[in-house]
């Protein structure tokens, strides 16, 4: 199938439950295809490597529009070129990494981030715990050259402990936006390609769509 077709198959499926965001989860694909993404109208790219991203951004520089997503895991060596290069990272998950983005985001519009929360438990994935979220989003909101706009996680996954994952997120987020002071965040980031439907069911904002988008990647950039 080509992109094209991939893309309108997902635009059916989700046309009940529309996210605010659909984030093309973009590791591994080259610049030519993003490219092509960007012309069916995409404009929301996910990177989790962060030289195979430059490389990309300089490719597509002339590209009106696109919006660039940090989501993999943040080396403390690689946050200042992070912060300088990208419009969004979705994966804060302690303070150090939030004061360092803030740091190198001197002279430059804030930087939307995510907490990330490791809310399915499984040592393989990223993120705070549940119970570190309160704390670590008043560091953020503190921190003036940052934006928080929410919390993404990874969800376990088998269906059954991914849902309660997926319960779990939605309560954390409202929790926070009802307190004052995070009262206007705005994106509850989860669900991939292989349950973004159950994610938008409970309440996701953005889903970050890659395989079912892109096909089958290889495992290094080319």
């Amino acid at each position: 199938m080509s992109i094209a077709e991939r893309l309108a198959h997902v635009q059916w499926e989700i046309a009940d439950h529309p996210p605010q965001c659909l984030l093309a989860a973009s590791k591994h694909v080259t610049a030519a295809t993003l490219r092509d993404a960007y012309a069916l109208g995409l404009r929301h790219f996910g990177e989790n490597f962060l030289q195979e991203a430059l490389d990309k951004q300089t490719a597509l520089r002339d590209l009106d529009g696109i919006i660039w997503h940090f989501i993999g895991r943040i080396q403390r060596n690689k946050t200042a070129l992070i912060a300088q290069h990208f419009d969004w990272v979705e994966s804060v998950d302690r303070p150090l990494i939030a004061e360092r983005l803030h740091a190198a985001r001197a002279g430059m519009e804030p930087l939307n981030v995510l907490i990330e929360v490791a809310i399915s438990g499984e040592e393989t994935k990223g993120g705070c715990a549940p119970e570190e979220v309160p704390e670590l989003a008043l560091v953020i909101s503190r921190l003036s050259r940052l934006r928080l706009r929410g919390l993404m996680a990874l969800v376990h996954p088998q269906p059954e402990p991914a849902e309660a994952d997926f319960r779990r997120m939605a309560e954390l987020f409202l929790a926070l936006r009802q307190t004052q002071v995070h009262a206007d965040l705005d994106t509850l980031s989860m669900g991939t390609s292989a349950d973004y439907l159950q994610a938008l069911q409970q309440g996701a904002t953005e889903i970050r769509l890659g395989t079912i988008l892109f096909g089958a990647r290889a495992q290094e950039p080319l």
